[in-house]
């Protein structure tokens, strides 16, 4: 008989918990409750070309952008199963202009939760992969409801992070500082099973990813970078392949597994590239990081970025240490081609 142990994410984390004396519990509360919640949305999307949740809700949210109906679905689903628990002080989504306050009918607590309901959500009509990212911080302000101050945190703050992957299964991967750590859902049984523990990203990968169509846009050092993975080495590995789904939560879990770089850059058009540095970069560069991988703006981790505003967008350069390195070289001037590879 078999001795590997069937080990769920809730028995993971109490295992976590159980490593660090004085722990309350509140945390692994707090986690339970998100899970139910990617529980619920999984749900939906996996049965969305059957009901009447596909197509536009006729909004737009705070970046101008056409609301989902999965969309909305998501956002209040994790609004729902978060507010009560008494383990949030605060709330801040992707989908919503202001901080989310808790109702005035349930308790607060110590932490604050940001996410993103669901990521790639352009590409939700055509059925490709979507996901929902989150991340975790204690608060700052002392106590009561919480404030804009508590969600303003630089990444390297973060207590964990994490993303539930919706595809071909649906995954959950997540961090809380001690590594990084996959959980395959198996709806036979309504639990999330560890399935990929303590993963470790490549340090060198043979994959790059990014929306070449804003090509003419790009800095000269951008260019150079993309030209310098097609070029063909033998003893480097290259030319790399090029992947890119154009959601960023599957970009980013192909690399972490197969390992290469995902790249969103600034160019002339959107100096501060697309993605949010709250919802989308700080917690995926928290979970890299843990793997082993590296996190840039080109010219600075990402996690030590201090936040100015809820929705602030920032150039993405995450994956494979050795990947992001060079490309930080060519980004900021020091190489100019396939030298010293």
């Amino acid at each position: 008989m078999s001795q590997s142990k069937i080990v769920t994410i809730e028995r993971h984390i109490i295992e976590g918990e159980r490593a660090h004396p004085g722990a309350t519990g509140d945390f692994s509360g707090l986690l339970r409750d998100l899970t139910l919640a990617f529980k619920v949305i999984w749900r939906e999307v996996s049965k969305a070309g059957l009901v009447n949740i596909l197509g536009l809700t006729g909004k737009k949210n705070v970046h101008g952008e056409e609301v989902k109906k999965l969309d909305e679905f998501a956002d209040d689903t994790i609004y729902r199963a978060m507010d009560h628990g008494g383990h949030l002080c605060v709330m801040a989504s992707e989908e919503n202009e202001d901080v989310l306050q808790i109702p005035d009918n349930y308790p607060t607590g110590k932490y604050v939760l940001i996410y993103d309901p669901l990521d790639g959500s352009s590409n939700i009509d055509a059925l490709v992969t979507i996901g929902t990212i989150f991340s975790i911080y204690r608060r700052v302000t002392p106590k009561g409801k919480g404030m804009l101050q508590d969600c303003l945190q630089p990444g390297y703050k973060q207590i964990a992070a994490g993303y539930c992957v919706y595809g071909s299964s649906t995954m959950l991967v997540y961090t809380t500082g001690d590594g990084t750590h996959g959980f395959t859902f198996d709806p036979s049984i309504g639990e999330f099973l560890l399935s990929h523990e303590n993963i470790k990203i490549p340090r060198r990968g043979k994959i790059y990813s990014v929306n070449e169509g804003n090509y003419r846009w790009w800095h000269d050092g951008m260019k150079k970078y993309v030209k310098y993975l097609q070029e063909e080495d033998k003893e480097t590995k290259r030319p790399y392949s090029a992947r890119y789904i154009g959601s960023m939560v599957a970009d980013v879990h192909r690399t972490l597994l197969y390992g290469g770089i995902f790249m969103y850059p600034g160019d002339t058009k959107n100096p501060n590239g697309k993605l949010r540095l709250m919802y989308e970069a700080n917690p995926m560069s928290f979970i890299v990081e843990q793997a082993g991988g590296r996190s840039s703006n080109g010219h600075k981790r990402i996690l030590d970025l201090q936040p100015e505003s809820l929705h602030q967008r920032t150039p993405l350069f995450i994956g494979s240490e050795e990947d992001v390195c060079i490309a930080e070289e060519f980004l900021q001037g020091k190489r100019e081609s396939a030298r010293a590879s």
